[in-house]
């Protein structure tokens, strides 16, 4: 039975630690997948909005832009070449502090300028080949926010007080088939894989499933039809790719590896994933801001998880993004410096209006190593937990500093 201290709940939590589970599944979506990409536009446009009111009032001001849409266009990628037929439409919504009165005058943010801009910068970032003048429509829709949430906003002067009544979850540590996937894209995705194998694009899509000691591994990768001049060209590309995961799968000796690499394709029938500009959101898939990677990077359906999209919210006072990246911050701490724990989830919920650095609940669950109990463990949980709430503001500071890694 779990035993309170004030708002801090810690327990033994009665099951296997995930990688001591017959099964488990991991899942990412690469930085050109449509949902990352609704994701980093959010974020994008956050960021920019972020700058401005720091830049022009010296504070944040209330906004949360964490609404984002991407429409697949339409393309004929073709080998050597292609074109894009229907730009991919993209539009960013949310709310936003629009004007602001100073000495008597009425000053207007460009929140459209803004956003259009920061999307632009995001794309050109991300893709190679995407061109967002040409093969994209960017949009926004970002309206002054409710007044009842821009008066909680701006009320938190010193602490800043929750505005929505949610949670956060995160948990530690990363199981060794969590790593190979955040590895797997990352090297797929890496600037030096790139010039290595220009043919590979931004738009990969990384699916484990453990069973015991055996991981099947299923990468969709998206081809660029101008490095492409035939099928041979393609299936060889496909071989590199396979040969460079397992080269890194090699680094994880406890698991058996297989991968399949865009299991679709049927070469005999013309069908292969080729694309013009590396993203499958040119020709149909879709995209939406919170569909896809948790705040650590990974969908993981073996563990607890929240369903909140952390991108776009604004870092200040939107628990929906601090909780979830405070949250997984304690879980790490928590195995690091105990280092007497299998696994360890944190869940925290806040009540809108309270002060950030006072949730109404922090529910501390862990799998002690053998020989370990709950209360051998309490005080320096207890530590762990109120330190972080007393140092929130910090996540503010480090988002505004570096990207959010979705």
């Amino acid at each position: 039975m779990a035993k309170k201290m004030d708002f801090i709940s810690i327990e033994r939590l009665s099951q296997k630690a995930v990688y001591e589970q017959e099964v488990e599944m991991v899942e990412r979506k690469g930085k050109g997948h449509p949902d990352t990409l609704a994701d980093n536009l959010s974020e994008a446009v956050c960021r920019a909005l972020c700058n401005y009111y720091m830049d022009k009032y010296g504070a944040i001001l209330h906004h949360n832009v964490d609404k984002a849409l991407v429409v697949g266009g339409r393309s004929i990628p073709t080998f050597g070449g292609g074109v894009v037929c229907e730009p991919i439409y993209v539009v960013v919504a949310g709310r936003a502090v629009t004007h602001v009165v100073k000495e008597n005058n009425v000053e207007m943010v460009p929140i459209g300028s803004l956003a259009i801009e920061a999307m632009r910068e995001s794309i050109k970032k991300t893709f190679r080949h995407l061109n967002p003048d040409v093969h994209v429509i960017l949009d926004y829709k970002i309206k002054q926010g409710s007044e009842d949430l821009v008066k909680v906003f701006e009320l938190g002067k010193g602490i800043p007080l929750a505005n929505d009544t949610s949670f956060g979850v995160g948990y530690a540590p990363l199981t060794e088939t969590e790593k190979l996937v955040l590895e797997v894209e990352g090297l797929l995705n890496s600037d030096d894989y790139k010039k290595k194998n220009p043919a590979v694009g931004e738009d990969i899509k990384v699916l484990a499933v453990r069973r015991g000691k055996k991981v099947d591994l299923t990468v969709a990768c998206a081809m660029i039809s101008a490095y492409i001049n035939n099928l041979d060209d393609y299936l060889k590309v496909k071989e590199d790719v396979k040969g460079d995961v397992l080269n890194l799968a090699s680094k994880y000796p406890d698991l058996e590896v297989d991968v399949e690499v865009n299991a679709a394709d049927k070469p005999d029938r013309g069908v292969i994933y080729l694309t013009v500009t590396g993203t499958s959101a040119e020709a149909g898939d879709d995209g939406n801001t919170g569909r896809g990677n948790r705040a650590n990077g990974l969908i993981t359906p073996n563990r607890y998880m929240s369903l909140e999209a952390v991108a776009g919210k604004n870092p200040v006072s939107h628990i929906g993004k601090i909780y979830n990246i405070i949250s997984t911050n304690i879980a790490n701490r928590i195995y690091e410096e105990t280092g007497k724990v299998k696994e360890v989830y944190v869940h925290m919920l806040s009540r809108i209006g309270k002060p950030i650095n006072e949730p109404l609940v922090v529910s501390v669950k862990v799998i002690p190593h053998d020989g370990i109990t709950v209360e051998s463990l309490r005080s320096d949980i207890d530590g762990i937990v109120r330190n972080e709430l007393e140092n929130i503001e910090n996540v503010r500071d480090y988002l505004l500093k570096e990207p959010l890694r979705l």
